[in-house]
């Protein structure tokens, strides 16, 4: 093993200095502040200064948007409510911070010995950690959009292929005059469900039957009827 030249340590040692965090007990009690003044990663998505109800009923608005139908639908979409939540969050902190750069208040530390004074080198860093949250949160909340929409249409496609073979069955009845229950064939819809979505499909059909009629279909002309022309008599062409 080679030894480390001795200028080498000295470099290393002051470069340690610099990279090594908050070193002063303000410094130290500044940065053990920053997780809960933010709280964008905290696990719980409410702080404690922010307004209970207000949350619960931007919670209720993404229910309403997505209906979810199944525990899963129902996770993502509280996970939605969640990120939106602390994104929407992230400008309010901006304007603190920036509001903070301006006029700089000078906190006690924890032994009131030491000052924490925020200053705009504060702010550039805060700012650029809102940033860095903020770009984190957008992409989590993409994510779990696309989950969400993706997990709703295969249920959609499902039912609605479900309600077709549902239909079908109950028409098929109809026509021979017997009983039929959507349970019968293991079907959780209900017959007036059913019913509904046969009359629909019916309607449909008819629709588009006269659509095609009215708007589609190649029109047809009546030939003129043949004239024939038979000279007077007693004209006659010599040549």
């Amino acid at each position: 093993m080679h030894a480390v030249p001795l200028h080498r340590v000295a470099t290393n040692r002051a470069n340690a200095q610099h990279s090594t965090g908050p070193r002063t007990e303000a410094g130290k009690q500044r940065s053990s502040l920053n997780a809960l003044r933010h709280g964008l990663t905290a696990q719980t998505a409410v702080l404690p200064t922010e307004d209970l109800a207000t949350y619960q009923q931007h919670v209720q608005q993404f229910l309403d948007e997505y209906q979810p139908a199944t525990p899963t639908e129902t996770q993502l979409t509280h996970e939605l409510a969640n990120t939106a939540w602390r994104l929407n969050r992230i400008p309010l902190l901006e304007a603190e911070l920036l509001t903070r750069a301006i006029n700089p208040p000078i906190e006690q530390a924890a032994d009131f010995n030491q000052s924490m004074v925020f200053d705009i080198v504060d702010a550039h860093r805060a700012l650029a950690t809102l940033g860095l949250h903020g770009q984190r949160l957008s992409r989590q909340f993409q994510k779990t959009l696309d989950q969400l929409r993706t997990i709703q249409v295969e249920r959609r496609e499902r039912e609605q292929r479900d309600l077709a073979d549902a239909a079908a069955l109950l028409e098929l009845h109809k026509h021979k005059e017997i009983p039929w229950e959507p349970a019968d064939d293991g079907f959780v819809f209900s017959k007036q469900e059913v019913e509904r979505f046969a009359q629909r499909k019916m309607r449909l059909n008819e629709s588009r039957h006269v659509e095609y009629i009215r708007f589609h279909a190649p029109l047809t002309r009546a030939k003129p009827p043949a004239v024939s022309y038979q000279p007077a008599q007693g004209n006659r062409i010599y040549a």
